[in-house]
């Protein structure tokens, strides 16, 4: 068993796949998120990101290579029927089916049930999570301090990861209103979507500006948000702030199982260090701040 499927089985995310693989043979329905955070006895606070870091993907598409497999071992049987095989597993119809198979598989559902040799190949690399394709952990210096609860005036924005300069402006611009911008000590971001998952559109981040003091009666759509408190790992991330997340998964996938520590409900965020506008891309820095117990 390699070392990322021993970390798996031990955050309990083998037992998350095999329940979606009985529920695929059997034609049950599939349980929500916080029901497979529940299996995996894992908070589902942070679930979702955790069995991204551990598995190379997410749950959602853990279930559409999953149904995929379970497809072609149906058609693999005599006399199966693309109609009742991709009504079983869970497609509306078998033109769902058809199209998956295309996007995913390059082969309509009746080449891949007459041709034994593609559907072996396809059954073989749709048999594992991404993640257990990976190399060596790459060793990480990680600090585990305690971190003192701060304020932050925040702004959400939905879009391109690349444009979130614009709501940092936005907050600022007001923060100079007050009379605030002076006194500018964190420059912070909480990623609500992971934007290497979903299409740009959909894209939910919170971006937030520190100024040592507690706002109040924020304009909308201005909110307060309090970080820190508590004990948080921290990993210093040099380089484009695009590649913040791999490094996040890195920490959770490589560091955080030999560690002791556990996942604690509160945000992960990333403080940032250095201005884009004014730093090279390849030193840029930001602290990867993971809270822990």
């Amino acid at each position: 068993m390699s070392r990322i499927a021993q970390v798996r089985q031990r955050h309990g995310i083998d037992r998350v796949i095999a329940h979606l693989q009985a529920c695929l043979r059997a034609g049950d329905p599939l349980p929500d998120l916080e029901a497979l955070a529940a299996i995996a006895h894992q908070s589902p606070f942070h679930f979702h990101r955790l069995y991204r870091a551990l598995t190379g993907e997410t749950p959602g598409r853990t279930v559409a290579r999953l149904r995929l497999l379970q497809a072609l071992t149906l058609l693999g049987q005599a006399d199966s029927r693309v109609t009742e095989v991709a009504l079983h597993v869970g497609y509306e119809s078998p033109q769902a089916l058809a199209r998956a198979c295309r996007q995913a598989l390059d082969a309509t559902p009746s080449t891949l049930r007459e041709d034994a040799g593609l559907r072996s190949h396809w059954q073989q690399q749709l048999s594992l999570p991404a993640g257990d394709h990976s190399g060596d952990a790459v060793p990480l210096q990680v600090t585990v301090t305690t971190l003192e609860p701060f304020d932050v005036v925040a702004l959400r924005r939905e879009g391109a990861f690349d444009d979130l300069d614009q709501a940092f402006g936005e907050i600022f611009t007001w923060a100079a209103g007050q009379g605030w911008a002076e006194q500018l000590q964190q420059l912070v971001g909480i990623a609500r979507t992971d934007h290497r998952d979903v299409p740009v559109r959909e894209c939910v981040f919170d971006c937030g500006m520190g100024f040592g003091r507690t706002p109040h009666a924020l304009p909308a759509p201005l909110r307060a948000l309090t970080l820190g408190g508590g004990a948080y790992a921290v990993l210093r991330h040099v380089g484009s702030y695009a590649g913040l997340e791999a490094a996040t998964d890195m920490l959770l996938r490589d560091w955080l199982p030999e560690s002791g520590h556990t996942l604690r409900d509160a945000e992960l965020y990333y403080h940032y260090l250095d201005d884009p506008e004014e730093v090279p891309e390849p030193i840029l820095r930001a602290d990867i701040c993971v809270p822990v117990a």
